[in-house]
């Protein structure tokens, strides 16, 4: 598995790429039925079920308990070496993510990023605790994704309930999220959902919250193909160079006073390879075996009987 820093043109060191290859299941994988339902499964142990209501406006969920994270417990002592340093902690849970066989990559190019679409939303007058705590999504074990309120806001969505400010766990976080040396929480976001999931750090997320405190994250997510950036790449380059030739032609016949264009495809060029290097396509999803009545199998024995998604 090929590992390499991406960095902006700046030089800005953005994340951590990894082109997985030979894996072409993963251990935590999300499996559709019938286009509305989905089913995440975790080493064939049902995690979570979801129904995308038939307006497009949100998704039920049921939530089971059956969730382990693929990373190990965390030491003190760790975290102290570390000292809050996000580019070495996403080379460390990058290593853990491979070493996992319950994580959810699969074959292709991901990118472990520091640069979450969650952080710009929070407007200046309200607190790290008020915006964190309302990105949360409620409900244990059933709840509501609401697309139509948190259109573009993605919300965060624990995989288990999410411990109290109280809890033990909270307790020893909270003095490293007030020192600035929490480790990070995992996220991964699934385009199927349109949220994030946390996949490591529910405890640390908690303290950060009863802190006011920024979290400190590192989002995973699926991007483009190494060989697919190549192509790409060369096309805006391509694209550049024809912006720069168009203008050298204006200047031939208008003179010096048409700019030579660099000023403008040039930062065109850098946005274009910026983005490039951090697309997040679509959440891969695997056809469920047994299509909808696996599924309604599955809601069935988690949900005990329950009539759900109530309607």
């Amino acid at each position: 598995m090929q590992r390499s820093d991406v960095t902006r043109t700046d030089g800005t060191w953005v994340g951590l790429s990894l082109d997985v290859r030979e894996r072409r299941r993963p251990g935590l994988a999300v499996f559709v039925a019938a286009g509305s339902r989905m089913l995440l499964s975790q080493l064939s142990r049902p995690v979570l079920l979801a129904v995308v209501d038939e307006p497009l406006q949100g998704v039920d969920f049921w939530r089971t308990d059956a969730y382990h994270s693929c990373v190990p417990p965390l030491r003190a002592d760790l975290a102290r070496a570390l000292a809050g340093d996000v580019e070495r902690w996403a080379h460390r849970f990058m290593r853990y993510l491979v070493d996992a066989p319950d994580s959810p990559l699969h074959e292709g190019r991901w990118l472990l990023t520091r640069e979450s679409a969650l952080l710009p939303w929070r407007y200046a007058d309200i607190s790290h605790a008020e915006y964190w705590t309302s990105m949360l999504v409620e409900g244990h074990p059933d709840g509501y994704l609401d697309w139509y309120l948190h259109a573009c806001s993605w919300e965060v969505l624990p995989l288990r309930p999410m411990p109290d400010a109280d809890d033990g766990r909270v307790k020893a976080y909270r003095k490293q999220a007030r020192d600035g040396t929490l480790p990070p929480v995992l996220l991964w976001w699934v385009s199927g959902l349109d949220c994030h999931l946390v996949l490591d750090g529910h405890a640390r997320l908690a303290a950060a919250i009863a802190e006011s405190v920024e979290p400190p994250l590192l989002e995973l997510h699926r991007t483009v193909p190494r060989d697919d950036l190549v192509a790409r790449t060369e096309d805006a380059v391509a694209f550049y160079e024809a912006e720069l030739a168009r203008f050298a032609a204006l200047r031939a016949v208008h003179g010096p006073t048409v700019p030579d264009g660099a000023a403008l495809a040039g930062p065109q060029l850098a946005r274009l390879i910026d983005e490039l290097s951090t697309a997040r396509p679509p959440t891969c999803a695997w056809p469920l075996p047994g299509g909808v009545s696996r599924w309604d199998e599955a809601a069935r024995e988690v949900t005990g009987g329950m009539c759900w998604p109530r309607g």
